[in-house]
């Protein structure tokens, strides 16, 4: 696996989040679709994890060691992760695609499109973790 180095033009940017997934089998086809969808790239690919990189930014997911410990969103730590979407159509395509999947959720359907205050798709992906896309005003 390859090093990334600090981008200075990208300074306080996010360079990269790291997910472990208790059933990495299952976690990798929900984030490798949802992560291309969003125009992520693979970067890296090796027995025990998968990396994919949007410009400056990358999302490795790992097997983890264990599943004692399943991942709770509304518990002390990371409550879900935000993404920028090209547009209110990309987002709606987006909601399809996750109703269609049995590995993901479409999360306040009752307020959706506009959960937030603003319009976005709430989703929860395998494992739990609470995603969000969200598009331009």
């Amino acid at each position: 696996m390859e090093h990334d180095h600090a981008d200075p033009d990208s300074a306080g940017q996010l360079h990269h989040i790291e997910l472990y997934a208790a059933d990495f089998d299952a976690a990798v086809g929900f984030w490798e679709w949802f992560l291309g969808e969003l125009g992520y790239e693979l970067k890296n690919d090796w027995a025990d994890g998968r990396s994919w990189k949007n410009n400056p930014t990358y999302i490795v997911l790992v097997s983890a060691d264990t599943d004692d410990h399943p991942f709770d969103r509304t518990a002390p730590g990371l409550n879900h992760l935000a993404f920028h979407a090209a547009s209110r159509e990309r987002v709606d395509a987006l909601t399809e695609a996750v109703r269609d999947r049995e590995d993901a959720t479409v999360l306040y359907e009752d307020r959706h499109p506009f959960a937030g205050g603003y319009y976005a798709l709430y989703c929860e992906g395998p494992e739990g973790v609470k995603l969000e896309v969200v598009a331009p005003e």
